[in-house]
């Protein structure tokens, strides 16, 4: 509009165009708060929806991610039982011990700290490489072990400074301790560190929180009894994860404590016996199966094995000859030898092959029907007209060679697996092995090839194929000595609560009898190996007796001599010798003790193995004890019948 036309409008017309911008104003204002309340409604829905979302529909899960976000669990290992003997003798116990911990966000300069360190205590480079695989797999906050097992020396020189040390700390925990050091450890056992392959299997509610568990011997089988139960509590932490207070506390609930059949002080006798052999002692009581000893040279000490032995320290064990770590009453397996004679004479009478008065005549050796090839008798000469009892107490090999060539393997397989040969005792240690009684079916599959009679006569006196380990010479024994009676050799005596002290006795595992079908057969046999010792292969050992001694000496070959060959011991190097045996149980009236010793490379059985079971039988029969270091000691609880029967 012109300036012309501005001052010749009409009268009114300024207020029809105010009231027009004023409608556009209106409408326009109106439409913007139409979209803006709908975009606030529309956030309003989302919100709502979200919290109808996170409140309502899946409310359990996020109130449990936030409590998580808040609330840590952390778990509190159980302390590990104690081991006692029978007569409350301290076998394992758990003392305090210091270790050197590293909280990493604590510290500006690992290296210069570990520098620094080092100059005050002895850090291996095993210690320094542990200790970086750890902190990877730990977070910043949480203290780290770098050393275990600080003397009150380094514990000194360390104290002095740890101002100029931030993060590093001295703390108290408890570590394995075996007082009695290599006494019995091949029952004992010990613990060490969980590694990666037990980790697979094991369950890690249990073992949160704990660093070892039971690797060997009584400490691996009654891992579960020993170790306890993880306790729990709930700590408030920050945003970062530090603890800021404790909510709640579950404690752990102690491992209990376990009582052995074993008595220390009769072990003690039957390692020194074996002085100077690598052999084995397992003494068992035929009435219930209790192992009262079971001692396999050499030995070693268990302590450096809970928190890690150096790699030099296990290399030697581990590849010496003499195989300390070796348990050798469970492991190790020897032809019986002429130990096994009297079960050969039982199984002749069982079968009906031959009877008490049945003889033979050896002239020192033995042939095959049809054969011109010569089984030697252990005596050139020959013992001339024998009958069983007469080939019990002299070990005649002749007299045994045509027993077990009239039985047949079968028979003898069949007979002898009944007293545990060629399988399990099932004992309460781990890692036994089954020995071998060899039959025609495991030739055809082991060697691909038929059973011979040859091989009958070697098995016939506890030679050829046939193994055994000592724990089923000495179980075998026991049965013989119980006429039939069977039991499962076992060392766990009793379990104690260490909260109320109350003792759980572990009963007798009684097994199936071995039964024969005329019951004096048994004294037959037994009659021969009381002639072992009173007349016998084993006279020595019974001179000067005041109970009477059953037993059967043997020999087992380490190689084989030819036809023509001689054997001469004394133009032999040790580790050709033979290996002494011998299997025993007493009083013959009213048996408490049976017992099997091997000596390796030890010779003759009734040289060198006799008089070892007899300072055994001794001891235990006629408290002859010379260690007065591991006496009877006084229970941590009420005496209730646990202590020594003797």
């Amino acid at each position: 509009m012109s300036l012309e036309e501005w001052l010749n409008r009409p009268p009114g017309m300024d207020l029809l165009v105010r009231e027009k911008d004023n409608t556009a104003e209106s409408e326009l204002f109106f439409r913007r708060a139409l979209v803006l309340l709908s975009i606030v409604l529309a956030g309003f829905l989302a919100v709502a929806s979200r919290l109808v979302y996170l409140q309502v529909l899946h409310h359990e899960r996020f109130t449990t991610l936030s409590e998580n976000n808040r609330v840590r669990l952390q778990p509190l290992p159980p302390t590990r039982g104690f081991i006692f003997d029978r007569n409350g003798v301290l076998l394992a116990d758990n003392l305090t011990s210091y270790h050197l911990e590293i909280t990493r966000e604590q510290v500006q300069d690992l290296d210069a700290t570990m520098m620094e360190l080092r100059e005050r205590i002895e850090l291996t480079d095993a210690d320094i490489e542990r200790f970086h695989k750890l902190v990877r797999r730990s977070p910043p906050y949480a203290g780290v072990p770098l050393r275990f097992r600080l003397t009150d020396e380094e514990i000194a020189r360390l104290a002095i400074d740890l101002y100029r040390l931030p993060g590093v700390e001295i703390k108290a925990d408890l570590t394995r301790h075996y007082p009695l050091e290599a006494l019995g450890v091949h029952i004992l056992g010990y613990v060490g560190r969980i590694d990666e392959s037990e980790l697979s299997h094991i369950d890690p509610g249990q073992y949160s929180g704990s660093t070892h568990i039971g690797k060997v011997g009584v400490e691996r089988f009654y891992e579960d009894v020993l170790r306890g139960r993880t306790g729990w509590q709930q700590v408030e932490t920050n945003a970062e994860g530090r603890p800021l207070r404790i909510l709640s506390r579950t404690p752990p609930v102690p491992g209990q404590h376990v009582y052995l059949t074993v008595d220390m002080r009769l072990q003690a006798v039957a390692e020194k016996a074996l002085d100077g052999y690598n052999g084995v002692v397992v003494a068992l009581d035929p009435r219930n199966g209790e192992v009262l000893a079971l001692a396999s040279q050499p030995t070693y000490d268990p302590n450096p094995f809970v928190n890690g032995i150096d790699f030099a320290s296990y290399r030697k064990l581990n590849t010496s000859k003499d195989r300390p770590l070796l348990n050798r009453a469970l492991r190790g397996v020897y032809p019986p030898g002429s130990t096994i004679k009297p079960l050969m004479a039982l199984a002749g009478l069982e079968y009906g092959v031959v009877n008490r008065h049945s003889g033979v005549y050896c002239p020192g050796f033995y042939r095959l029907p049809g054969s011109s090839h010569r089984f030697r008798d252990w005596k050139r000469s020959g013992h001339g007209s024998v009958g069983m009892d007469r080939a019990i107490a002299q070990s005649c090999d002749v007299y045994f060679y045509d027993l077990a060539f009239n039985l047949g393997i079968d028979r003898l397989h069949e007979f002898l697996d009944q007293f545990s040969f060629g399988r399990q005792t099932g004992i309460d240690l781990s890692g036994e092995k089954s020995g071998l009684l060899p039959s025609q079916e495991w030739k055809r599959r082991m060697h691909k090839h038929g059973w011979f009679a040859g091989d009958t006569l070697s098995v016939g006196i506890g030679q050829g194929y046939f193994l055994t380990t000592p724990l089923q010479l000495a179980h075998a024994t026991a049965v013989i000595s119980q006429k039939g009676v069977d039991f499962k050799p076992r060392v766990l005596l009793a379990t104690e609560d260490p909260g109320t002290r109350i003792k759980t006795l572990e009963p007798p595992h009684q097994l199936p009898p071995v039964k024969v079908k005329n019951a004096q057969f048994w004294d037959t046999i037994i009659a021969g190996m009381i002639h072992v010792i009173e007349g016998g292969t084993a006279y020595r050992i019974g001179i000067g007796a005041k109970y009477r001694i059953a037993g059967k000496t043997g020999t087992a070959q380490v190689f084989t001599l030819g036809q023509r060959e001689k054997y001469n011991a004394r133009q032999l190097p040790k580790h050709l010798l033979d290996h002494a045996l011998f299997v025993a149980f007493a009083p013959t009236d009213d048996p408490r003790i049976a017992v099997a010793v091997i000596a390796e490379h030890g010779g003759g059985g009734s040289k060198t193995a006799a008089p070892i079971a007899r300072k055994v039988m001794d001891a235990w029969l006629l408290s002859k004890y010379d260690d007065t270091s591991i006496a009877p000691g006084s229970l941590p609880a009420s005496d209730d019948g646990l202590h020594g029967t003797e």
